[in-house]
């Protein structure tokens, strides 16, 4: 028997607990020709600002061992363009969108909040607190967690009601759990972990900085172990608080791994660069770990390497 793969958060229902992740699948149409968008649990957007943008001059992406920086900027066509196309395609090809926006206020984020709420067929937003702060120096919101707060604050209070809207916190603070905390304080109905880490590659034969934007964002497999730990974290600290778990997941174990440490739902990232087809691949390999396990439901797997040992009644079902 199959493995049942339905994903319930709230009062949602998602098909599978595999999401594509903020700024790799750009608003989907880039994997429609590989994977049935609407069969995965979600696509969550690239990021919506309210203006267009243009983006970083290339080169943006730099590959490092286990690892891919970026630097793109958020191009993106903005509010208006993501409300007369982009979602409206989404819509039409039956997937969920989970909607990314970023900004520089908080009054950016809750005016985002405000658009996406009065249009039709949005399922979730999500926060990106990675923007740097226009009235803190450019310190990005997520590092702060007063600053955090404000701005979920400022999305939940303009959000409609049956929208959902999660936080996405960076690894790169010293306590991501009073980060978490504050979001949750300030209204967020879930939390997505983790956002990329800083980094930066020289190129050998020119001598310069290997991005035009000299440092970038590190996803994939090396941050992998960063994103396990801080969802473990903060599901020991919030253990009813939803949580998306992303960060160099490319197969259906490393998606089982995040579900163990208590992510909800998986965010699939990086590896669709070289794998457009990677969320129904992981998500059918997802259902064979299950199956092996003798697991019926993924929902029974949620947290559970937080369960004392010993729990289960026959520990070799659950040998990793």
């Amino acid at each position: 028997m199959p493995a049942d793969l339905r994903t319930r958060i709230g009062h949602l229902d998602l098909p599978s607990p595999v999401l594509t992740a903020a700024g790799c699948a750009g608003a989907g149409r880039e994997l429609a020709q590989f994977t049935d968008i609407a069969r995965i649990g979600a696509v969550i957007t690239k990021s919506v600002t309210i203006e267009p943008r243009a983006g970083n001059p290339a080169p943006r992406f730099a590959e490092t061992p286990s690892g891919l920086l970026s630097s793109c900027g958020m191009q993106g066509p903005g509010i208006d363009g993501f409300l007369q196309r982009d979602l409206p395609w989404l819509l039409s090809r039956g997937a969920r969108a989970f909607v990314n926006i970023a900004g520089h206020t908080a009054r950016e984020y809750g005016e985002l909040a405000s658009r996406l709420s009065d249009a039709a067929g949005v399922t979730a937003i999500e926060v990106n607190l990675g923007c740097p702060d226009a009235a803190a120096a450019g310190r990005p919101f997520a590092l702060d967690a007063a600053a955090a707060g404000q701005v979920v604050a400022a999305v939940r209070g303009s959000a409609r009601y049956d929208i959902p809207v999660f936080a996405k916190l960076s690894p790169e603070v010293t306590d991501i759990v009073a980060v978490a905390k504050a979001c949750v304080s300030a209204g967020a109905d879930g939390l997505s972990m983790i956002n990329t880490l800083p980094g930066m590659a020289i190129d050998p034969v020119t001598f310069r900085p290997a991005l035009a934007g000299l440092s970038g964002g590190l996803s994939g497999p090396a941050v992998r172990p960063v994103a396990v730990r801080c969802v473990w974290q903060v599901r020991e600290a919030l253990p009813d608080v939803p949580i998306i778990g992303a960060g160099g997941v490319r197969t259906g174990r490393d998606a089982l791994e995040l579900l163990l440490a208590g992510a909800c739902l998986v965010a699939v990232g990086s590896v669709l660069f070289h794998d457009p087809s990677a969320c129904s691949r992981i998500q059918r390999e997802l259902e064979e770990e299950l199956v092996a396990r003798g697991v019926d439901r993924v929902a029974d797997v949620v947290g559970r390497a937080h369960q004392p040992a010993g729990y289960a009644a026959d520990r070799r079902r659950w040998v990793l």
